[in-house]
């Protein structure tokens, strides 16, 4: 990009752009008047396989415009914005959002080097708008908690909350001011996190929210180009993945008696299909809808709310349904677990017991706990669980643990995939 001239195989942009200026001047038009067919796939994107086999998602450009046309009706991002991009680019929330959107609105990108430099990174480049997956959202919020513990601030800040929540009640909003100083330990420019690929835990969401950073979060699916919903300064509600995009149809198919059913979705930024594959398209397609496989549900005011992915729930003998991820969220929660995941086991009897893998961290458990032992871990790790399950109803109890310290096998935007877990656990 900031070559003067071709060197060494290598192309210069600016010597690209004045043989395009004499190919038009001397009337070669090829380029300017090239016929872009909208339904013709243009990408072709595999999707994660987190549940079951990867399969190719057909995209066209009506998709992809769709969907930025949707998101810039919603999500306010200017030439005055840089984000940062983080995730792999071939993900098509990394494409779309954080790649196609900051170009179609004028904004910086800024390309992070690496996990470890994220919070340099945010510093360095201005960082005002950042776009991720729960996992680094949570992680970035528990270490930033973790280490105003260290300093003796924790008990300064829970109170600047406190009275910052009953001034945002009378709309006095001091939150920037209050919390300056984390602020700058993030460059002091963050306006707004979006998480998408899965459910946030809504106590880092009410967190970083309560500290004047607002973290909304998104909903899609390669197959969507990829976003359905996401929530906005404007239009927010906690827990909630947002309102659904103008340009896009959403019904919550079979509901149970909460309203939990599976969303199904209908409109411009929906694939073509997937690529010679109609035995999958016959299953995925309904009456013009796009059947997801997520659970969710919506409330009056038309905020989608997700539930967990439909292959994933567990049902029991008397009917009840369990999802993981909401188990998941509360284990999650426990100091020193760095993940977890949550199945069901076949029972002699026919039922279903819940059990959990756990990964922990050696270092939290020597340093918060000291205990290193891994049968002095396992018994704490039990007892937490336990306590977990007394506030819940008792079909939802974790009835078995196991433990490791081995990550759990995850797709590249951190999510689990189940299929090949429960194949190594079962």
């Amino acid at each position: 990009m900031d070559l003067k001239e071709n060197k060494d195989g290598i192309y210069s942009i600016k010597e690209l752009v004045e043989k395009g200026r004499k190919l038009i001047e001397e009337g070669d038009r090829n380029f300017l008047d090239a016929e872009i067919n909208p339904e013709e796939m243009n990408i072709m994107l595999f999707t994660s396989g987190t549940t079951s086999a990867s399969k190719a998602v057909a995209l066209c450009h009506r998709n992809i415009c769709a969907n930025i046309v949707d998101i810039a009706s919603v999500l306010d991002v200017n030439k005055d914005d840089t984000m940062l991009s983080f995730l792999p680019m071939h993900h098509v929330f990394e494409c779309t959002v954080g790649f196609l959107y900051p170009l179609y609105r004028g904004a910086g990108v800024a390309f992070c080097e690496g996990i470890k430099h994220i919070a340099d990174n945010l510093r360095e480049y201005r960082i005002s708008v950042m776009l991720s997956v729960p996992v680094l959202f949570e992680n970035m919020y528990r270490k930033l908690m973790k280490n105003i513990e260290k300093q003796g601030k924790l008990g300064k800040v829970e109170k600047g909350r406190k009275v910052s929540n009953v001034l945002r009640k009378m709309h006095i909003d001091v939150r920037k001011k209050l919390f300056k100083e984390i602020h700058d330990k993030l460059g002091g420019k963050i306006r707004l996190f979006v998480s998408g690929a899965a459910a946030l835990d809504v106590e880092v969401e009410r967190g970083f929210n309560d500290l004047g950073f607002r973290i909304v979060q998104g909903y899609g699916l390669t197959e969507t180009s990829p976003v359905i919903s996401a929530g906005t300064d404007d239009h927010y509600r906690e827990g909630s993945i947002g309102q659904v995009f103008p340009s896009l149809e959403v019904r919550i198919a079979e509901q149970d008696e909460e309203g939990i059913g599976e969303i199904q979705v209908k409109g411009p930024s929906v694939m073509l299909g997937y690529y010679n594959n109609e035995e999958a398209n016959k299953q995925v397609f309904i009456d013009g809808y796009f059947k997801t496989g997520d659970l969710g549900r919506l409330d009056k005011d038309g905020y989608l709310f997700i539930s967990g992915r439909k292959k994933s729930v567990i049902v029991l003998k008397n009917g009840k349904n369990i999802f993981p991820e909401e188990l998941e969220n509360l284990v999650n929660r426990v100091e020193g677990v760095v993940e977890s995941m949550v199945y069901g086991k076949p029972e002699k009897d026919g039922d279903t017991k819940i059990c959990v893998k756990i990964v922990y961290d050696q270092e939290v458990m020597e340093e918060m706990y000291k205990i290193k032992d891994e049968a002095e871990i396992y018994e704490l790790l039990q007892k937490r669980v336990k306590e977990i399950n007394k506030t819940m109803p008792a079909y939802k109890y974790i009835r078995e643990i196991m433990i490791t310290t081995e990550p759990l096998i995850k797709t590249t935007t951190a999510k689990i995939k189940r299929h090949e877990e429960l194949a190594k656990i079962l």
